[in-house]
């Protein structure tokens, strides 16, 4: 189940909003914060505010560079992102995290932990930390992290960087709505290269091998040198762009210039060919088709003859006694009939779950 939104008043009426995107343009932090807490709420009122609210802010918002991390556990990843934080802040430029993170949904918490794995980042006028919590799926960190970048992006940040917290899907999740993914990887490739999952590393615009410092600066680079022959197996996203594998030490915060000298020509090469800007406006459209499914199962899920049919369906497919496949057509089958209230259910455990 998911925690309860942040902030219980009431959603702001229609100037309040209009003063709130104002203030959020004017880069008020308290309004940003306070807008993306709105944003992530999960109450009907809130919602129809918030859209207002992103509706408001979206001519303001697109031209941030959408950066997303991802890195193999101990990769350093928090490390990375809080010199390459501090080095784009040194460059005269604004910096937003958000951490997507779908496993916070057990403890109900966020793992950036009140931002203590970034404190100098976090101290920094100029950069805005916060955590995706994922409400109970996946599609609810994306939906949360997508509007929280258009906020972002509004407040005139100038880079977004996307960190994946948690594992799985979460990195295909990031890579759908970031125009560049960084892939960090520790020194020492064997068993890890062996291990590392051909969708992420076709997803990738770029590799790191992090932990390039003191006594594993030879290892790194032989890593370096079997990933960049590892690559040619791979498929990638662009036929534009062939991922560079670099090797960065984020403790000492060398090779940050590099990694962003990377981006900075991925844009360019990118947003020459026009591919930039199909890539942007094809995740718009997957991010339609994933609200429309989303709200399409919610809408389900909530009426009272599924709910009372739905556990049923649930016994007999544990039981064995039906095929899953039998026990969905049983349920679709009520979508031929109206809902016998008349009025909408109260969610079931399954709906608030989505």
């Amino acid at each position: 189940m998911p925690s309860e939104p942040r902030g219980s008043a009431a959603a702001p009426p229609a100037a309040d909003v209009e003063r709130l995107a104002a203030a959020v343009r004017a880069r008020d932090r308290r309004a940003l914060a306070k807008a993306i807490t709105l944003v992530e709420s999960v109450r009907a009122d809130h919602q129809e505010a918030a859209q207002r609210l992103l509706e408001l802010l979206l001519p303001h918002a697109g031209q941030a560079a959408r950066v997303g991390v991802s890195g193999v556990p101990g990769a350093g990843k928090s490390t990375f992102i809080e010199a390459f934080g501090l080095y784009l802040l040194g460059l005269g430029k604004r910096v937003a995290v958000l951490a997507v993170d779908p496993s916070s949904a057990r403890s109900g918490g966020s793992i950036l932990g009140d931002k203590t794995r970034m404190p100098r980042l976090a101290a920094a006028a100029d950069a805005f930390i916060r955590p995706s919590p994922s409400a109970g799926s996946l599609g609810g960190v994306t939906r949360r992290t997508r509007e929280a970048m258009i906020v972002c992006e509004a407040a005139g940040h100038d880079v977004v960087l996307v960190e994946t917290v948690g594992v799985g899907q979460s990195e295909v999740a990031v890579a759908s709505m970031v125009d560049f993914f960084l892939v960090l990887l520790l020194p020492g490739a064997g068993d890890e290269l062996q291990g590392l999952k051909k969708g992420i590393i076709e997803l990738a615009d770029a590799l790191a091998v992090n932990k390039s410092d003191g006594d594993t600066v030879q290892r790194a680079e032989l890593a370096a040198a079997q990933y960049t022959g590892a690559l040619h197996l791979f498929r990638h996203t662009s036929e534009h762009w062939d991922p560079p594998v670099l090797t960065i030490s984020a403790l000492e915060a060398r090779g940050m210039d590099r990694v962003w000298a990377v981006i900075e020509q991925h844009r360019a090469v990118l947003g020459a060919s026009g591919e930039l800007a199909d890539k942007r406006r094809a995740q718009q459209q997957a991010w339609l088709w994933s609200m429309l499914r989303d709200g399409l199962e919610r809408q389900f899920l909530d009426r009272a003859d599924v709910q009372r049919l739905l556990p049923e369906m649930e016994r007999a497919v544990a039981r064995a006694e039906l095929t899953p496949t039998q026990a969905a057509r049983r349920l679709l089958a009520l979508l031929g009939a109206p809902s016998d209230d008349g009025v909408p259910a109260r969610r079931s455990r399954h709906a608030r779950a989505g």
